[in-house]
């Protein structure tokens, strides 16, 4: 038997759909892992060819690039292809960066997928239509945009907010009181020019990239 493909995402939908559209591609055997340690597990056991991985399964913010990168350690002979609904620049240079050889989104048609598994089983990088000019633009503008000064405290939130952690986690994790967390996460707010706390989220992850 073939090495097979290993699709990791907490949603039954996308693993039901990707098995029937590889399998009926020729591109089974396909496994399948409802969660992050399940699919690091299937990993170290199966040794796929390739890891179809979702960045965010629940609760979990964007775990999904850590079990990028681990494989990615361990393995040079997997391709991995990421499939997702983050399309925001600076998540996508991220999970590039982990060690992902294609980024897919999620409401691309069937076809796409079976293109890019293609691309990346051949060692040929895939990013889904209209991605790699949105990215090559996002890198542009971080390099031309100031960088604001910050605190080593704001720093340190600002990471976890980029790991998706809520403020009452990061409270918790630094023994500090959510209203704390709040007024830092209010600064930050201003200092980055956003105004909600999904944009901070996105700013910080852009952080991450180099623009802080």
């Amino acid at each position: 038997m073939s090495r097979p493909v290993l699709v990791v995402d907490d949603h039954p939908i996308v693993l039901a759909g990707c098995r029937r559209v590889l399998e009926d591609a020729g591109l089974g055997p396909v496994a399948e892992a409802p969660s992050i340690a399940r699919g690091y597990r299937l990993f170290l056991r199966l040794k796929p060819r390739l890891a179809i991985i979702d960045l965010s399964m629940r609760g979990g913010g964007l775990d999904g690039l850590r079990l990028v990168q681990r494989i990615r350690r361990r393995a040079t002979d997997t391709a991995i292809l990421v499939l997702t609904m983050h399309r925001e620049p600076a998540v996508v240079t991220r999970a590039l960066e982990a060690g992902a050889d294609g980024y897919l989104l999620k409401d691309t048609a069937p076809d796409e997928l079976v293109a890019a598994v293609g691309a990346v089983l051949r060692g040929r990088p895939y990013l889904s239509h209209g991605l790699a000019t949105e990215v090559v633009l996002h890198g542009a503008r971080q390099r031309r945009a100031p960088r604001p000064v910050m605190t080593p405290r704001e720093t340190e939130i600002l990471e976890l907010l980029a790991d998706g952690k809520s403020y009452a986690l990061i409270a918790e994790e630094l023994s500090l009181s959510y209203k704390t967390i709040a007024n830092t996460a209010s600064q930050l707010k201003a200092k980055l020019g956003v105004s909600t706390l999904p944009e901070l989220v996105h700013a910080a992850v852009r952080g991450r990239e180099g623009a802080l």
